[in-house]
């Protein structure tokens, strides 16, 4: 009885892991995702749920009520376009700044010692012990007009004035910097200690600078964990929502804050539905090249 158990084991125990992630994905991810396409299609209702149905049955037809006015009042009103367009650009230009201050630290630790690399490494994971919400709201304490940093600056004696930093532009990717910047080392300090040094080596020895070393050795190496840095931080930023609304002004525009503000302020669910969905269908396309870049360089 147990060896067939064991055969039976080893035949299927790998459909049985790769199922327990399948059924998490549906569960979690593609059961809500059809829910809120669903809704994409409905119109407004003064009711509970405040949306029409799509299927309704009628003297025994089954009528099925599909409404595109949604997507086309996206594209209607620029108000979507322009939070879609800021949203891109502010998750682009945090990516660029994260990859920029990543990868030094990213490479320092790959570098380090085994007992000083656990000590930076533990300092990278350490944010994360605490609330994701108080980290955003102390750079409140920072930013603002009497805060710390522009305190320090007027005693040095740098600005002769408080600066506004806080709810602007610039808070907003101080924020999103900060948040996401461990998702970015991550990736790329994993990716970096798996680098063959004897090729630097190699690179040496045929007489190339160390600057001329990491162009043509360690940057290429390492563009599979600059992907998966730069997918990890994008994602989450293009979507934001907590940062935003701390540290941005009213002026700061992302899709985050817009859906939030169709979802319950509005009760517009089937526009906010859409909005979510062709969000997401924005994202797929980032997605999907990136995966494809990493294959490529990992073939």
């Amino acid at each position: 009885m147990m060896s067939w158990f064991h055969r039976q084991l080893a035949k299927h125990g790998r459909n049985l892991v790769i199922a327990v992630p399948m059924i998490w994905l549906i569960v979690f991810f593609l059961a809500p995702f059809f829910v809120v396409f669903k809704i994409s299609f409905a119109d407004i209702a003064r009711a509970r749920p405040p949306y029409t149905p799509l299927f309704s049955f009628e003297d025994g037809r089954l009528l099925i009520a599909l409404s595109f006015e949604n997507y086309a009042y996206l594209w209607d009103d620029t108000l979507y376009i322009k939070a879609y367009w800021s949203s891109i650009k502010i998750a682009f230009w945090s990516t660029v700044f994260a990859l920029l201050i990543g990868y030094p630290m990213a490479y320092v630790i790959a570098r380090a010692s085994d007992t000083k690399r656990n000590l930076l490494l533990m300092l990278v994971i350490l944010p994360f012990w605490t609330s994701f919400l108080l980290r955003v709201y102390a750079w409140i304490g920072f930013l603002k007009t009497q805060g710390v940093i522009n305190a320090l600056l007027l005693k040095i004696g740098i600005i002769s004035e408080p600066l506004i930093m806080l709810q602007t532009d610039f808070a907003v990717y101080v924020g999103i910097v900060y948040t996401y910047l461990p998702f970015m080392i991550l990736p790329l300090y994993a990716n970096l200690t798996k680098l063959d040094n004897t090729l630097l080596e190699a690179a040496h020895d045929l007489g190339a600078s160390k600057l001329m070393s990491f162009l043509t050795v360690t940057l290429p190496l390492s563009l599979p964990g600059i992907i998966a840095g730069c997918m990890l931080v994008f994602i989450p930023a293009i979507g934001e929502f907590v940062i935003p609304a701390l540290l941005g002004g009213p002026d700061t525009l992302m899709i985050g804050k817009v859906l939030w503000t169709e979802f319950f302020n509005n009760r517009d669910w089937p526009v906010a539905s859409a909005v979510a969905t062709a969000m997401l269908i924005l994202l797929v396309i980032p997605i999907m090249w990136m995966r494809r870049a990493a294959e490529e360089e990992v073939s």
